[in-house]
């Protein structure tokens, strides 16, 4: 998408890193935010929009969704979220198997979630490859942030269902702790061959044969990614802490309905969570701790958090709405804010372009009606990279669109 130029003025402006601005004006040129504040001068040829009464915030980002992989209402045909034929599938990608067409993007940006983190499924112990990428484009590929993003795992309920229902291994807690510690055991001896190859003369080194599965393992050993660990229940959570500081590796919890009980642990060793979903029954027996007022807590202890819907768990357009109930329950508003924006951006590794309203970062924004952790705030304006792509108008939504030949036209 080329980069757009844009004035928005007369907002109140919430960068997230800084103190709001009321009355103030930002700059986007070449799809970049080139300043911010309250006495910005506008060049001449500058698309200006007029924001008076209305707040300008990033665009939110949902650091846990399952956004073109889990595709609502198509069934199997739009499921690619499990490859579901070996309990350890590092090797997946999430990035192949995102359709930008699927309807939940529209419904992202109507709720103001201009980027997400794609997970693969919870059906495995090591689930795969995720990828962050903007909602808005002809293909993954122009809407890519970063990928891989981080790797999945699964601990808890889901994969000792998923295996034990086909009596194989695991079919239980500590079945799946040992896959998982298998798993990186084989890709430090992958790295240690490499490395012990690198070290031969060179007239007798021998090549290793390369292996997707042990590479992007290797990766999180080596820090390069995190690993994104799906986990419910405090024993579990316990069990995540356990193998990171076995294995060394960057670690991200994710859901952590339960993580407010080791909330000083995680804490000290500053491991963020990614909490939610937060609408949800609790379908589940490691879902019985399920609490709107357990973002407040963690926040409170130190934790750094970001909200989530696991989309399609709860849509995507309600992600704002969490975040609002949770501050009804006591989670600290300016937080709550940063946990749909800076924090998540920094989770999967994207703060240097989104996440904050800062010089620099790409110039996606949204405009809302008044403060949008009040319900009946709305989204009416949205843009990436300085190109509109969405404003509600005359009562009803108005998109863009990506691709100017659309299925039908």
């Amino acid at each position: 998408m080329a980069g757009g130029a844009i004035a928005i003025t007369g907002a109140r402006i919430v960068p997230i890193t800084g103190e709001p601005v009321d009355g103030g004006t930002v700059l986007v040129q070449d799809g970049k935010i080139t300043a911010v504040g309250a006495g910005v001068q506008v060049p001449e040829g500058i698309t200006v929009i007029d924001a008076a009464g209305s707040w300008v915030l990033p665009g939110f980002i949902d650091a846990h969704v399952h956004l073109g992989v889990h595709e609502e209402g198509e069934g199997w045909a739009g499921n690619d979220g499990n490859e579901l034929t070996d309990p350890v599938t590092a090797q997946v990608r999430a990035v192949d198997a995102i359709n930008p067409a699927e309807i939940g993007f529209r419904d992202a940006v109507g709720g103001g979630v201009l980027a997400v983190n794609v997970n693969p499924g919870s059906g495995n112990p090591v689930g795969g490859q995720t990828a962050a990428i903007k909602v808005w484009g002809r293909s993954v590929d122009e809407m890519l942030l970063r990928a891989p993003a981080g790797l999945k795992s699964a601990l808890g309920e889901n994969p000792k269902r998923v295996w034990g229902e086909r009596q194989r291994t695991p079919a239980t807690r500590l079945g799946t702790a040992a896959v998982i510690r298998a798993a990186f055991v084989d890709a430090a001896n992958y790295l240690a061959r490499i490395e012990n190859e690198r070290n031969r003369p060179l007239e007798h080194r021998r090549i290793v044969d390369r292996d997707l599965k042990l590479e992007a393992l290797a990766r999180v050993l080596l820090r390069e990614i995190p690993w994104r660990q799906h986990c419910h229940r405090a024993d579990d959570i316990a069990t995540a802490l356990r193998m990171a500081d076995e294995f060394g590796y960057e670690l991200v919890i994710d859901h952590g309905t339960e993580a407010h009980l080791l909330a000083d642990v995680l804490a000290a060793k500053g491991i963020p969570v990614i909490i939610g979903p937060l609408f949800t029954s609790r379908s589940k027996v490691e879902l019985r701790n399920r609490s709107l007022a357990n973002p407040g807590r963690l926040a409170r202890a130190g934790v750094t958090i970001a909200i989530t819907t696991d989309h399609p768990v709860v849509p995507i357009h309600f992600l704002v709405h969490q975040a609002a109930f949770a501050v009804r329950e006591g989670l600290d508003a300016g937080t709550a804010l940063e946990a749909l924006t800076i924090n998540p951006a920094r989770i999967v590794g994207v703060g240097h372009r989104l996440g904050s309203i800062e010089a620099g970062k790409d110039g996606d924004l949204v405009i809302w009606s008044g403060d949008p952790l009040n319900v009946l705030s709305r989204v009416q304006r949205a843009f990436i990279e300085g190109n509109q792509i969405y404003a509600y108008t005359d009562g009803k939504p108005q998109f863009t669109e990506p691709n100017p030949l659309q299925p039908g036209t």
